[in-house]
């Protein structure tokens, strides 16, 4: 369950025209074949209570995407209760009349994926993806939390949620400029406007919140006359018909509730104000109020943003961040709503830099692209981003920003299913006349400056609340009606007996002239093929180099290969709609494209000039070194990126591989002694084509892909000696506990984590012990989370992980907890971790059974993407694994039985742990050494000791 500080408009952000045809960015470029048409075609019915049903057929996968949309945020909210739809979306996770249990159990013993609700200020939903066979058990659970949750909200459950939101509140404000969207929609809005106060509300009318306030809240909003729900996948209007009607059709209407008039709230006066935060650099935010969603005008924002600040060579990257350096980011983005929209810009000042200057700089550039508007080349490139960001997006038939999601934000917010239709023809036809003009009638004066500076922490003083005034629902509208009573809901939830069968395509190897092994998997659903190059290292090939290297090198390999540079580069995939990329982890390194089927040859070009000939050019070394170190002293101000960087070698011992900061970021001082003959080194001697696996899936062949590729890459040869990674060697764990303390002045939470080393991927026992984990804390329902958020509530989310890696694996337990909590929850969790390993609260069956379940009967749904395919044949390739390992796996945990799972639980020692925790000293320090884990250590954000 989250929340979104602001609404997200998923269409428009993602469309864009079809004309291609004549736009060639670059000689090396050849001239784009036809695009394809994208939709999403879709059916749709309403039941006589007043419910809206919209279907999207997509047999690809044995699964259906359930989403509901209840046209209720935070808008909605009454004087004195701000927080409360969002606190109420949290609620509707608990039991209903007819189910006594968490919300999500019944899922987890299906298989779904993607399963959360959001709240906005103008909506709240609720989704799932569910295997075919277990759609009436999704049907069943939404229906009876839309028509039957009255009787089962107590208030033990409003304190438990009411605990949990808060502790959502502090974490948000606990982040570096956490407090900001508060400060801006304050501003941007006057007292009384709905969009004034924050989705997550005030902690004091979150504490006012009554039993009353809720049921009354749930009678006004949440009838089915109010809500719409999409299905999509494998599924048919005939089939939804039938299942709806059965589920939803005795759910009587509620009220028929007025929505707020559109207030755009454009202002007459350009306003500014100043907070510090505990941050390294000063950030700019400065934000217009402009049209509404489902306007032209906003599709046309959306343009001009992408031209202004949206891409790696927009006018604000290529002046404030290429040319005069003065920045390490900058970003420009038109974000939708209901009532009234944001024309956002954000920038992140470089230090010793004042933030005026950048000011001045935006203001300029702002006025420039109004005065001018945008190129031919910026209009064709914008569009073509749009298009590009679509065709992806609609890969996916649920979750953020999928098919289901599309269909219902249109269907909520414009009354037309398919809307995005009007967006995508909006954006086709938008001239550069339209782009400047649209500039010219919402960014003038009117803006709101928000600048964040370096300095104290100062906690921000909640707004005096209204008094809450009786409200009193209308009547329910008597045109609804319902349909005779379908389900005995007294037996329970429906039992899903069979599932789907797993299928995983099939891989198709081939091996390239340089000596590179190609493994293909196809998928034709969509216009795009995705390409992962893999070599191994990451990493872990820093081992003799400067900690950073390898990660540096591969950043760098995207600003700027061949003939063109940083700029020119970036504008030719902008051109194609391509996406590249280059990464290190910690055991490999990648190189990424993702091009669309129209413009696979001349994307495939511009790929392998990044691969064979990266510029690595002086300028951009130092620019971006520049940024990066800007980036480490951001990551050691976050709690969890800081305790990612001191734990690992807390956990390894000093000069083991992956004994490095976990966000492979490096250290300042190697970072800046890097040079350029480091770079060109790391590249030639780590991304050598016959050392290397080209992973493609998407939409080609064999037949088609391999002549391509040998002509782009075909005589691409190593050059020297190839370095071997060195095997890393297994550590010991510590003797007894430690507890390691980061001061976090004025902190509202506490971080804590506990670490410890287990046996590789490649160990026998991994896959059990990731069942184990699974209980432990690798899912929501899983023990810690249960204890410290839905028990306790002291907690947003309380989770473990093991990553996979080729040497011992890092085992840690994370959770944020509200700062008065410390000692207690850190008692709770090495409570939960000795009697798990000990067997003193043995693993169960059902708890077996339900890890199981979501580790296997997820799978037919879990290939949805050709990047889930892609993610799950690079660990083929990096783990040595047979092309059946997703099926081999499968059996291995269905056949896994509670010993083995206990047994492999053993495996975690509770009292050899490593504690990092991340919090103000003064409210964590007693409380921690009190509870003797162990030796006690103050360290600085590099792992040093403080005296």
């Amino acid at each position: 369950m989250t929340l979104h500080l602001r609404p997200r408009g998923a269409l428009l952000a993602v469309a864009l025209s079809a004309a291609l045809g004549t736009l060639a960015p670059a000689p090396v470029l050849a001239k784009p074949a036809q695009a394809a048409t994208v939709d999403i075609p879709f059916e749709e019915f309403t039941l006589p209570n007043g419910l809206r049903v919209v279907v999207h057929t997509d047999r690809k996968a044995p699964i259906v995407a359930v989403n509901i949309w209840y046209h209720v945020g935070s808008k909605d909210e009454p004087a004195g209760r701000t927080g409360f739809a969002h606190l109420f979306e949290h609620l509707m996770f608990q039991r209903s009349e007819n189910h006594d249990g968490e919300y999500f159990e019944p899922f987890k013993q299906v298989g779904v994926t993607n399963q959360n609700g959001t709240t906005n200020t103008d909506r709240t939903n609720y989704f799932e993806n569910v295997p075919t066979t277990a759609l009436d058990m999704a049907l069943w659970m939404e229906s009876d939390r839309m028509g039957h949750l009255l009787g089962a909200i107590d208030q033990a459950a409003l304190d438990e949620q009411r605990g949990v939101v808060q502790n959502e509140k502090r974490q948000g404000e606990n982040q570096p400029y956490g407090q900001v969207w508060e400060k801006l929609n304050r501003a941007l809005y006057p007292v009384g406007h709905p969009y004034h106060h924050s989705v997550i509300g005030s902690m004091n009318d979150l504490n006012a919140a009554s039993l009353d306030d809720v049921k009354t809240w749930f009678r006004t909003w949440y009838g089915p006359n109010n809500a719409v729900l999409v299905l999509a996948g494998d599924i048919d209007v005939a089939t939804a018909k039938e299942k709806v009607a059965r589920y939803f059709g005795d759910i009587p209407a509620g009220p028929s509730m007025a929505q707020p008039k559109v207030n755009v709230a454009q202002r007459e006066k350009s306003t500014r104000e100043t907070m510090t935060d505990k941050v390294p650099q000063a950030r700019i935010y400065r934000a217009w109020n402009v049209a509404e969603v489902g306007t032209a005008d906003i599709d046309q924002l959306q343009l001009f943003a992408q031209v202004l600040g949206g891409a790696k060579a927009s006018r604000l990257d290529q002046r404030l961040l290429h040319q005069d350096k003065l920045v390490d980011n900058i970003s420009a983005g038109a974000y939708s709503s209901q009532l009234g929209s944001n024309f956002m810009i954000m920038a992140t000042v470089k230090q010793g830099v004042d933030p005026a200057k950048v000011e001045a700089i935006i203001d300029e550039e702002v006025r420039k692209l109004i005065k001018d508007g945008p190129t031919a080349a910026e209009l064709a490139r914008g569009k073509t981003a749009f298009r590009a960001g679509f065709i992806r997006g609609i890969e996916r038939i649920g979750g953020f920003g999928g098919k289901a999601d599309a269909l219902a934000e249109c269907t909520v917010y414009e009354g037309d299913p398919g809307c995005f239709r009007r967006s995508l023809k909006v954006i086709n036809d938008a001239t550069a006349a339209d782009v400047r003009g649209i500039g010219a009638k919402w960014l003038g004066p009117g803006d709101h400056t928000l600048v964040v500076e370096p300095g104290a922490r100062v906690a921000l003083a909640e707004e005096p609340s209204a008094t809450p005034k009786p409200f009193n629902p209308p009547a329910v509208d008597p045109k609804f009606s319902t349909l005779p009573t379908q389900v005995e809901r007294s037996s329970g939830v429906p039992q899903t007996k069979t599932f789907p069968e797993l299928k995983f395509p099939q891989l198709h190897r081939a091996t390239l002239k340089n000596g590179t092994q190609v493994i293909l998997a196809e998928r034709h659903d969509i216009p795009v093929v995705q390409f992962s190059y893999e070599f191994p290292g990451g990493f872990t090939a820093d081992q003799g180099r400067k900690s950073g290297t390898a990660n540096f090198t591969m950043d760098l390999m995207g600003e700027g290969a061949g003939k063109l540079g940083a700029l020119p580069f970036a504008d030719a995939a902008d051109m194609l709609g391509a996406s590249l990329g280059a990464s290190a982890s910690l055991d490999s390194a990648s190189v990424y494209l993702s091009a669309l089927k129209e413009n696979l040859a001349p994307s495939l070009a511009l790929y392998a000039d990044m691969l064979r000939s990266p510029r690595f050019e002086q300028g951009e070394i130092d620019r971006v070194k520049a940024t990066w170190i800007a980036g480490i002293q951001q990551e050691k101000v976050n709690p969890n990126a800081v305790a990612m960087r001191v734990l690992p070698p807390l956990l390894y011992g000093k000069g083991h591989p992956y004994a490095i900061p976990f966000t492979g970021s490096g250290r300042e001082a190697d970072i800046q002694s890097l040079t350029r003959q480091d770079l060109v080194d790391f590249h030639r001697d780590w991304l050598r084509p016959e050392q290397g696996t080209l992973i493609v899936v998407g939409d080609t062949t064999l037949k088609e892909i391999v002549p391509l590729l040998n002509r782009q890459l075909g005589d691409w040869r190593s050059t020297g000696p190839a370095p071997q990674v060195k095997a890393t060697v297994d550590v010991a764990r510590p003797a007894k506990g430690r507890v390691f303390l980061i001061d976090q002045p004025g902190a509202v939470q506490a971080n804590l984590f506990a670490g410890q080393v287990v046996p590789s991927t490649l160990d026998a026992g991994a896959t059990p012990f990731d069942i184990a984990n699974g209980v432990l804390g690798g899912d929501f329902t899983s023990r810690l989370n249960m204890n410290l958020r839905e028990e306790k509530h002291w907690s947003y989310g309380a989770r473990s992980s093991a990553s996979s890696t080729l040497g011992q694996r890092p085992w840690m337990a994370m959770a944020p907890v509200q700062i008065d909590k410390t000692g207690e929850a850190m008692a709770e969790m090495r409570r939960e971790i000795a009697d798990f390993a000990s067997a003193a609260e043995p693993v169960t069956a059902p708890e077996v059974s339900r890890i199981r379940n979501i580790q296997t009967l997820s799978l037919p749904g879990a290939y949805e993407t050709a990047s889930a395919v892609l993610g799950t044949i690079s660990g083929i390739v990096r783990y040595q694994r047979p092309d059946d390992y997703v099926f081999k796996r499968k059996a291995e945990i269905e056949a896994m039985t509670p010993a083995q799972v206990q047994q492999a639980a053993a495996t975690l020692d509770p009292n050899a742990l490593t504690w990092v925790v991340v919090g103000d000293l003064k409210q964590t320090e007693k409380e921690v050494r009190a509870l003797n884990l162990g030796e006690v250590t103050v360290i600085d954000a590099d792992g040093n000791p403080v005296k």
